[in-house]
């Protein structure tokens, strides 16, 4: 059995109905690490889509960072696998959280990198200790044109390094393409 799988892709690629699939397919008792914060109407949306495709098996729990205290939450304990959908929008809620803008110094980028692979890296340490299944969900950025502002290039380059440091971790790494998933690793 795979322990920690990594499903990429592009937007809107079927990532996380992959992902779902992944477990539903293995397990019985599955929790949803939701990274998302539900700003504006679009993103409830979304969120709404997500919560219909999956059944009762299902615990959610809204977290996008400190996931060293899942150590102690019941659903966690209780789950067999985790689900972290996912790394780009948890990333867009730290960028938010701390104000990075095009004003931030490179030297506060690398510290909040840091702060970020920290906090993977604990979730990742705590399901191998507690040995449950972990599929982490995350967006391909770097394959489109480089963007004109700071705040963006910065996002896109700490995502892409975030996603190189979970591959090379993973004993899985699979590339959606079109609602198809693509093994490149593992």
């Amino acid at each position: 059995m795979k322990k920690i799988i990594l499903v990429t892709g592009g937007a809107r690629s079927g990532k996380s109905t992959i992902a779902e699939k992944i477990l539903t397919e293995t397990e019985n008792s599955m929790l949803y690490l939701a990274t998302s914060v539900p700003f504006d109407d679009e993103m409830k949306d979304r969120i709404k889509k997500h919560q219909e495709r999956r059944d009762q098996r299902w615990e959610t729990v809204e977290i996008f960072e400190k996931f060293a205290e899942l150590e102690n939450n019941p659903s966690f304990l209780k789950a067999k696998a985790i689900l972290l959908d996912c790394v780009t929008v948890m990333l867009s809620n730290w960028f938010f959280y701390h104000n990075m803008s095009d004003e931030t110094h490179l030297a506060s980028y690398d510290q909040l990198e840091g702060m970020i692979l920290q906090d993977i890296d604990n979730l990742m340490s705590l399901c191998n200790k507690k040995e449950k299944k972990l599929v982490i969900v995350t967006n391909e950025l770097g394959m489109g044109i480089v963007p004109l502002d700071k705040t963006s290039r910065m996002y896109r380059d700490i995502a892409g390094r975030i996603n190189q440091h979970i591959a090379k971790k993973a004993d899985c790494v699979i590339l959606a393409v079109s609602g198809i998933p693509v093994t490149i690793k593992g």
